[in-house]
């Protein structure tokens, strides 16, 4: 029986694991978290699985929250006015064509840590440092390392022909609340552009007081929509700050959140961290080879909403490339060929969010078209789903521009009206 060790308990390193074990491997998962630590802790991040991610959490057993957790129907847009108002200057909601789920991942991890206990996994409660790595991966015939984009993420070398960015671009602050309303167009992935500035989220999630919902801004660094904190501030402080914004910029959504307040005591969140594309292949002092998965090889900033999705879908792919395998080394080439395949989408998310980040003409011409034309505005919903088929009309200026003039052309705007 050959032996895996992955190191990182989170949505990559726990599905792969539970799938590997699955497929009668012996596994051992090394995280310095237990259950009860995870689910006591601080909340981790803001995330919603799309169709084919809860699909795989379907297919493997794992979608244990399809009852508790509210339905995301729908992406939707708003563009705020440049010099500031009481309604946005765009304003649209694209239907998805699968319903989409959010679940605090701190009750998510939890109860996978448990299921792979529970199904013979071996569990290591242990931090994990790069001596500590070789040491212990020496007994085993591949190491997986999916600890996020914490420290031991830096044993891989950054890729500078794929990497955009130095620093981080967004000052991320973000809460899960209880008290908040409801949008207008039930449950609906909102995102409120500040031209400039940043952006503001709100969705429904499940957290561990059952559903709320999830409030999150990112802020340019610097500009009017981050609000630095001083060190020891509180969950209600990072709170108070995301209320400011929205009431400052983004009207629409202080009045659904005005009177929220902090799901849990440690519902909330104040970061940042660059965007980066690592080498999957890190080769340790004593020759060892180490390979990355997920997250700590490829990090994008959270403006798509992809962090988790595309770590299930790595997890999918290493799982299938490792079984694949048979009994043959899992060497260098293994390796990268296997990462090749999860890049060839990787690729298409990282192109989305550099060009989320930087918000280039086409992109606000492709947005006032959404609100006037429903097909646009679907399309762009259910790339969340499936981003790959965005190089042919959202990602590059030209393409983009001839999509927009195709459909001014061709198609009676009035006739596709969103409803909003």
């Amino acid at each position: 029986m050959r032996k895996i060790l992955v190191v990182g308990a989170g949505q990559s390193g726990l599905q792969l694991a539970i799938g590997l074990l699955s497929e009668d491997y012996d596994v051992t998962l090394v995280d310095p978290r237990n259950p009860d630590q995870i689910r006591t802790g601080r909340v981790m991040s803001t995330q919603c699985l799309f169709g084919p991610a809860l699909r795989r959490e379907r297919r493997h057993g794992l979608a244990f929250w399809d009852d508790e957790a509210p339905e995301v129907t729908g992406v939707g847009v708003r563009v705020a006015e440049r010099r500031g108002g009481p309604v946005p200057e765009v304003d649209w909601v694209g239907r998805l064509d699968e319903p989409a789920r959010s679940v605090d991942q701190r009750i998510k991890l939890a109860s996978w840590l448990e299921l792979f206990v529970q199904g013979g996994g071996r569990f290591l409660r242990h931090r994990v440092g790069r001596e500590e790595l070789e040491v212990l991966g020496a007994e085993y015939d591949l190491v997986v390392v999916a600890a996020g984009r914490g420290e031991l993420a830096g044993i891989f070398p950054r890729d500078t022909r794929r990497s955009h960015f130095k620093g981080p671009q967004r000052r991320l602050a973000l809460a899960y609340v209880s008290g908040g309303e409801e949008h207008p167009d039930g449950g609906v992935l909102s995102r409120t552009v500040v031209p400039g500035a940043g952006e503001a989220f709100t969705l429904p999630t499940l957290s561990l007081n059952g559903p709320c919902h999830a409030v999150m801004v990112e802020a340019v660094p610097g500009g009017p929509l981050d609000r630095p904190l001083a060190e020891g501030a509180t969950g209600d402080d990072v709170l108070a700050g995301l209320l400011d914004v929205l009431r400052r910029y983004a009207p629409w959504e202080y009045e659904r959140f005005s009177r929220a307040h902090l799901a849990d005591p440690m519902a909330a969140l104040y970061g940042g961290y660059a965007p980066v594309v690592r080498d999957p292949v890190a080769r340790m002092p004593g020759g060892a080879l180490v390979w990355g998965m997920a997250d700590s090889v490829v990090a994008n900033d959270p403006i798509t909403a992809q962090g988790a999705n595309m770590a299930s879908l790595c997890a999918d792919v290493y799982r299938r490339a490792i079984v694949d395998h048979g009994g043959r080394p899992f060497d260098e080439a293994f390796m990268r060929g296997a990462f090749g395949t999860y890049w060839h989408s990787a690729r298409q998310v990282t192109a989305w969010s550099r060009v989320m980040l930087s918000g280039p003409p086409h992109v606000w011409e492709l947005y006032r078209l959404a609100e006037r034309h429903r097909p646009t505005a679907d399309r762009f919903a259910n790339s969340f789903s499936d981003p790959t088929g965005l190089i042919d009309w959202f990602l590059h200026p030209e393409r983009a521009l001839e999509y927009v003039d195709g459909v001014r052309r061709g198609t009676d705007l009035s006739s596709h009206l969103p409803t909003t």
